[in-house]
């Protein structure tokens, strides 16, 4: 612990009754009842004195924090995560944390079905409504996108797909390195739909009629509609990969440079890029997938 000087100590108290003082004077803020007259004005002071009184006391955390912190840490960060002996197979981490993540919604998905929802309502309610409700989402905005084509396989696919980012952004908030960091990860997830792309092809027009579509509208152009096809799982996985590690990095960095006065403002970060980042990564990525199905479909 650092000997704070007289200046800091000034401030550590200074910080502190300010913080205090602007919370006391808030509660004593009388606020009328929504529509009668004062309301507005009294309702912003009280904001006001509540914005007040948070700054203080989180300049008085930081100040306090400051005093037990010795060295600065080092950010590191690696494109591949690293990788450990598992029964004598080189395996990167983040398969092992996939497939923990996987084991852990398998066991979720049996507990829902046997204990919480042993028979399905037909009027859902709690917990039968939520799950219906996600289901019914991602189902209604595959049909969307895709037409009136059969699209259950599809939407079982992307809910599949969404459940396992919603646990990587669970996993990430553990400390650990979330799978949709790892570029092998997500160009697994960009073959998939690459597979998905062409079996649509194929499904409508058959393998003649799929490969046609390259020398469309002269032979000319099929050299680049092949590297043009090849392209899209690379960049699909690229984009997913470069969004999600920028978001890890976007965290520890604001740690980083806030020092002791890192309280509550990492946290908040922390909740938007672990819990709606993924869900917007998740719609872009599922949204192009479907943009790529329908072309071929076409």
């Amino acid at each position: 612990m650092q000997t704070p000087s007289a200046g800091k100590l000034a401030a550590i108290a200074l910080s502190l009754l300010v913080g205090i003082l602007a919370l006391l004077v808030r509660r004593r803020v009388a606020l009328p009842a929504a529509g009668e007259a004062g309301y507005a004005p009294a309702k912003k002071k009280r904001r006001l004195f509540m914005m007040l009184g948070v700054l203080g006391l989180w300049l008085f955390s930081g100040l306090v924090l400051g005093l037990f912190r010795v060295e600065r840490e080092t950010l590191e960060v690696t494109i591949s995560p690293a990788r450990v002996e598992l029964l004598g197979i080189s395996t990167s981490t983040s398969v092992i944390v996939a497939w923990i993540v996987i084991a852990a919604l398998a066991v979720f998905a049996i507990l829902v079905r046997v204990l919480a929802i042993p028979r399905f309502q037909e009027t859902p309610r709690g917990l039968q409504l939520v799950l219906e409700t996600a289901v019914g989402a991602v189902s209604d905005f595959t049909k969307g996108k895709f037409g009136g084509r059969r699209n259950e396989a599809l939407a079982a696919y992307f809910f599949a797909l969404a459940a396992l980012f919603v646990g990587s952004a669970f996993v990430e908030l553990l400390g650990l390195r979330p799978p949709t960091t790892d570029l092998t990860m997500t160009l697994s997830y960009a073959l998939i739909t690459f597979i998905l792309i062409n079996y649509t092809g194929i499904r409508k027009k058959g393998v003649r009629g799929h490969l046609a579509n390259f020398a469309k509208p002269n032979a000319l152009v099929t050299p680049f509609k092949f590297l043009s096809e090849i392209a899209i799982p690379i960049s699909l996985a690229c984009r997913l990969f470069g969004n999600m590690l920028g978001g890890m990095i976007v965290v520890d960095l604001v740690y980083m440079a806030l020092g002791a006065f890192s309280v509550g403002i990492p946290a908040v970060l922390g909740l938007y890029f672990n819990a709606f980042h993924p869900l917007i990564q998740f719609f872009i990525f599922i949204n192009l997938s479907l943009t790529f199905i329908g072309e071929a479909a076409e």
